[in-house]
């Protein structure tokens, strides 16, 4: 990790960069240790603060999650974006069949009915194939 301290970016902030980099690279695959703060911070010699920083900023963009005495591990998000995009997928369907049910004058009540009714018949076909 190069660190440039004549940089306009904040220190933390390229730290957070080339460490997303690396994650995406798969240089540091969904599930592996990043280097403790201490280990980080002697390699590329800044201010341990400086890398909480950075492991901080990472947390919050849900790249990365600290698990308290074990160590900071990368997340994987590929799951999580699969969910999302099949997630669009469903709602996009959601709404096709509720604009079809209410040009057919259906009421919000039936509605509700009818998909509680789907739903129940869902669960029941999924736990049989279980």
């Amino acid at each position: 990790m190069l660190i440039d301290p004549k940089s306009n970016t904040p220190i933390y902030k390229q730290i957070v960069n080339q460490l997303r980099d690396a994650i995406d690279a798969g240089i540091y695959q969904p599930g592996e240790s990043l280097p403790s703060l201490r280990a980080l911070a002697i390699e590329i010699r800044v201010n341990p603060n400086t890398i909480q920083r950075a492991y901080e900023e990472l947390e919050r963009e849900r790249i990365i999650e600290s698990r308290r005495g074990i160590g900071v591990f990368v997340i994987d998000r590929r799951a999580k974006t699969a969910r999302k995009k099949h997630e669009k997928q469903i709602l996009n369907q959601f709404r096709q069949t509720l604009s079809l049910a209410l040009q057919h004058d259906t009421q919000p009540t039936r509605i509700r009915q009818l998909f509680e009714s789907a739903l129940d018949t869902a669960l029941k076909s999924a736990t049989k194939l279980k």
